[in-house]
């Protein structure tokens, strides 16, 4: 019998994510693993006259693509991948696995290669999520190996990941719909705002966004959500910036990230520790030097880092900043096969401006700034 609350998340992602209706076709996907997850969300959709399409994904097969082809192999693409996202309505995508270490051994070189024969399937994505033709929500199915990852028992890291979703709420809809209000007003102040100024330890950086929108993540498209973004200026962001936990990318950590950032490009960067993939992620293409994204974590119910940066990047009292790909919906105009997010904690001595006016501190949004403009 499944867990009430993962029927409870189906049923969200179904019918408030993504709002799936009668002779939509739906594409879900997630790991072998995520078995139970796919069969509560095609359950759902399929009630609701969907068409459902499906794939279960294995990361045995994905090391040993990774380990064996040659570069033409992983420059190929994804036939699957590139068919479905051009024919669906809506895409549905859960994330786990039963190993976040299965290819921490795998040459920098070969996922820098996969990542570049990714960009058709995810230019794909983007160009229609971007104008709306794709519906799509991601989210986190409870599994061992990241319960590893944040130090957690499986029951404990199933009430992690449930209760940052609200799911163990009477109604998670109707909470979702009270946060997305209360968001709302920090969209409508910072759409009139040119420029922001980010400052904590071993961070000072002004990024641009003067035009751009900011996008109200209220459990639309990830899942947990909370956070507000948007895709700042390409060319109009200058300082430097260390962020403050470890970079994850497909299950390798770079620790002690700092960038700096001239005219909008990245000029120069360190890290800790995997300073080597750092250095291989910002070569992966033309774009991949410049940032996609500036946000601000808004969900205060996800207290701690767990190496999962769905959550991680939702961490009331962080920002993050996003390298590679932008988002046509905030006005993004960076293209690139990568999209990397990275994490600053701004509850110690953090502080942000807009337009020169102080409205974040602490880790904590300065209410009497709304209200001095009504919003």
């Amino acid at each position: 019998m499944a867990d009430e609350r993962l029927s409870k998340l189906a049923k969200l992602l179904v019918n408030y994510s993504t709002g799936i209706k009668k002779d939509d076709i739906v594409f879900i996907c997630a790991d072998e693993v995520a078995t139970s997850w796919v069969i509560e969300v095609a359950k759902e959709a399929i009630k609701l006259g969907a068409h459902v399409e499906y794939r279960l994904e294995s990361e045995e097969v994905s090391e040993v693509k990774l380990k064996y082809a040659n570069e033409e192999q992983l420059k190929q693409g994804n036939l699957i991948y590139e068919t479905l996202l051009q024919k669906a309505d809506v895409w549905l995508t859960a994330w786990g696995g039963r190993n976040t270490r299965s290819l921490s051994k795998v040459d920098p070189q070969k996922i820098k290669l996969s990542q570049q024969g990714s960009s058709k399937w995810k230019s794909i994505y983007s160009q229609r999520c971007g104008d709306g033709s794709l519906r799509w929500c991601g989210t986190q199915y409870p599994t061992y190996s990241d319960a590893q990852e944040a130090s957690m028992s499986i029951s404990e890291y199933e009430d992690f990941v449930y209760e940052a979703g609200l799911l163990d709420k009477d109604d998670p809809i109707k909470e979702w719909k009270r946060i997305s209000k209360e968001q709302e007003r920090w969209i409508k102040y910072l759409n009139t705002k040119s420029d922001l100024h980010i400052v904590s330890d071993d961070t000072d950086i002004r990024v641009g966004i003067k035009g751009r929108k900011w996008i109200n993540c209220d459990g639309k498209e990830n899942f947990p959500d909370g956070e507000i973004f948007t895709s700042p200026i390409e060319n109009d962001i200058n300082g430097y910036i260390k962020f403050s936990f470890p970079g994850i990318f497909m299950g390798k950590q770079i620790e002690g990230i700092k960038l700096e950032v001239k005219d909008g490009k990245i000029i120069k960067a360190s890290a800790e520790k995997g300073e080597e993939l750092l250095k291989e992620l910002l070569e992966t293409d033309k774009g991949s030097k410049f940032f996609g994204e500036v946000a601000i974590g808004t969900n205060y119910g996800i207290k701690e880092f767990t190496s999962n940066m769905l959550f991680d990047e939702k961490i009331g009292g962080t920002i993050h900043m996003a390298i590679g790909d932008s988002m046509p919906e905030a006005g993004g105009k960076n293209k690139s096969s990568l999209h990397w997010d990275m994490l600053c904690d701004m509850r110690s001595n953090g502080k942000i401006y807009a337009d020169g006016e102080i409205f974040y501190e602490n880790g904590k949004f300065l209410d009497e700034i709304l209200e001095k403009y009504n919003l």
